[in-house]
């Protein structure tokens, strides 16, 4: 937890609280007032630093990233393919560190330029491999968008993925419901369980269809 005591209030120290207080109350009960009072100050005094909820959650979304940067992978992969999919495991994993971690980091500005240099290592790594500038830039985002819902979906269905719990979601009841829905009814055995296998299943298909539609033929394995 964040040490307040005899500290002097600034956006990282609030951002940071903000960020420890998310795990136990969720996106929805996460209120100035209630960072306030975790810093033991009156709710004001955080005006002086962000002017609403959303610059708060901008900050919040920068010191996510700034971690992420901070835990990155030294190692070299193998090919465009293996380093992609390396970098969306890590995004899913730093976002199921807090919960609504992703409804947090999505949609949000960052406050310095922190994630400059790993995009830039990402699309260097892109080009190297035969994309365009466009279609490197447009690889990376829509792996990083797949990654981004997913994460968002995984966490609104819940247990907290900070915590250790079993499924939230009763897929047999589902099916029961669905029982004159047959396909409908067993796709949710899919969909709803083992969710760190469904990730790979999709950002396996993600990763092929960028190399055949944006890299294409002949170069898709390079």
């Amino acid at each position: 937890m964040v040490k307040v005591a005899h500290t002097r209030l600034d956006r990282t120290l609030v951002a940071r609280t903000a960020l420890d207080l998310l795990n136990e109350v969720g996106l929805e009960g996460l209120t100035l007032r209630a960072i306030a009072a975790k810093l033991g100050v009156k709710a004001p005094a955080l005006y002086w630093h962000f002017k609403d909820k959303k610059a708060l959650l901008d900050e919040m979304a920068t010191e996510m990233m700034r971690r992420m940067v901070d835990d990155l992978s030294v190692s070299a992969p193998g090919n465009w393919q293996d380093g992609l999919a390396e970098g969306m495991r890590g995004l899913r994993d730093h976002l199921l560190r807090y919960r609504d971690g992703a409804k947090v980091y999505s949609g949000t500005h960052f406050t310095d330029t922190a994630y400059a240099g790993p995009m830039e290592a990402n699309l260097r790594a892109l080009t190297g491999a035969g994309f365009t500038q466009a279609a490197a830039a447009r690889a990376w985002f829509t792996a990083y968008s797949y990654t981004i819902g997913f994460v968002i979906e995984e966490q609104s269905m819940g247990p907290d993925p900070a915590t250790e719990g079993g499924d939230a979601y009763d897929v047999d009841a589902r099916a029961e419901r669905l029982a004159a829905y047959p396909r409908a009814a067993a796709g949710g055995y899919e969909i709803f369980r083992d969710r760190g296998a469904g990730f790979e299943a999709g950002l396996a298909a993600v990763v092929a269809g960028i190399g055949l539609t944006l890299l294409g033929p002949g170069h898709e394995s390079a």
